[in-house]
């Protein structure tokens, strides 16, 4: 069992073919050094883990653990800086932290940075997701998603400075609220959103609920869109809060509050994903179906992020991460394996560093979790034969 603290310790998991041995002990065995410096920002100064055991084979990776920060409250979206510090906000204090780069005995620096007195937090909604802009170093703004007493909206700002909406009326209700941010390979922001209803809103064109957008730096529908002069990418979605990109430009994304199965989707132009229609898999046509489904007490899954071949999602009531391999034209490979079990209780924030490890966020200090003393916290994971720090 994995204890809450700081630190690194040891157990082992299975990742498909490849055993990850979750380092939990420091010992003096195969050290993980510091990332390698990145085109994204200078790696942060982190505590440095070290391997218990070399692998027993060449089937098997190593993974090391870190806490790194810790006595958070309900952590949600994640993303980078430049100088590799990172921006986290808190769903129900609406403030925006400033996580790292420095760091001291007890891990990364953490400071809050704003308040955002704009925000009505409830349910699951908040202050949700984050976004840096790709042209940080020429503008300084930063994208969040955010809940008031009567929607969801998007809204860019500089640090410290009073948020400019972009993009209002995303339905509110008291759950099924999105609020993902992230920059595609193209440039454009995506935003995912909630149905928030019986599942009206996923079907509606005109409505903004139960859809991923894709839209400008200022909010208006992304040229390309699949109907122009709509924000709308794909439809049909119960609650996307969670979306990465391959190397391929392939787009994938979470789906958390249907009845009975949670999600991994291939979201592609246009596509309808079947909410309320369909729950997982179906068979009419006209829906597409997930690339992988859960029963719903072992995923609702939030936070998605990959590496390589390998795309990760963060389960809150399943309390894991779940680990999908795809082939090299994004289809599933070998069978899903769950990594960090019921380690550190409910998984919400999952994003990959610019160092290539895994940042994920828990989420105990919120209904249905159970904090311990540390909650909520930020771990980093890292693999040893790729990305940052190699054993």
């Amino acid at each position: 069992m994995i204890e809450r603290s700081p630190g690194v310790r040891t157990g082992a998991v299975t990742l498909g073919a490849l055993t990850l041995a979750a380092v939990l002990g420091l010992t003096t065995a195969c050290s993980f050094g510091p990332p390698d410096p990145d085109v994204a920002g200078a790696p942060p100064n982190l505590p440095t883990p070290s391997v218990s055991a070399a692998p027993d084979s060449t089937d098997e990776r190593a993974a090391a653990v870190t806490v790194l920060a810790k006595g958070l409250e309900v952590p949600w979206g994640m993303a980078f800086l430049p100088d590799g510090g990172a921006l986290v906000t808190e769903r129900d204090t609406g403030r925006i932290l400033r996580v790292g780069p420095e760091s001291d005995a007890e891990g990364l620096k953490v400071a809050e940075v704003q308040r955002l007195s704009e925000v009505e937090a409830g349910g699951d909604g908040g202050l949700l997701g984050i976004a840096v802009s790709p042209k940080y170093a020429q503008d300084d703004t930063v994208f969040v998603y955010y809940s008031t007493a009567k929607d969801n909206r998007v809204a860019k700002l500089k640090l410290e400075g009073k948020p400019q909406p972009i993009l209002t009326g995303i339905p509110r209700s008291r759950n099924d609220n999105g609020g993902q941010l992230a920059f595609g390979p193209d440039g454009f922001l995506y935003v995912t959103t909630g149905d928030g209803t019986a599942g009206a809103n996923a079907q509606n064109p005109k409505s903004l609920g139960g859809k991923i957008l894709r839209i400008t730096a200022a909010g208006k529908p992304a040229p390309g869109n699949p109907v122009k002069d709509s924000p709308v990418w794909s439809s049909g979605h119960r609650n996307v809060q969670g979306i990465a990109w391959d190397a391929g430009k392939r787009m994938y994304a979470s789906e958390s509050g249907q009845k009975t199965n949670g999600e991994l989707n291939l979201i592609q132009k246009g596509k309808n994903y079947g909410w309320p229609s369909v729950d997982g898999d179906g068979t009419d046509a006209k829906f597409a179906n997930p690339l992988v489904s859960w029963p719903i007490e072992d995923s609702y899954c939030s936070g998605v992020a990959v590496l390589e071949s390998m795309i990760a999602t963060a389960c809150l009531q399943g309390q894991r991460l779940w680990m999908v391999d795809v082939t090299g034209n994004g289809t599933l490979l070998g069978r899903p394996h769950a990594l960090l079990e019921g380690e550190f209780g409910r998984l919400r924030g999952l994003i990959a560093a610019p160092d290539g490890s895994f940042w994920v966020t828990t989420s105990n200090q919120e209904e249905g979790g159970e904090p311990g003393p540390d909650d909520d916290m930020i771990i980093r994971l890292v693999f040893s034969d790729g990305g940052a720090g190699r054993s």
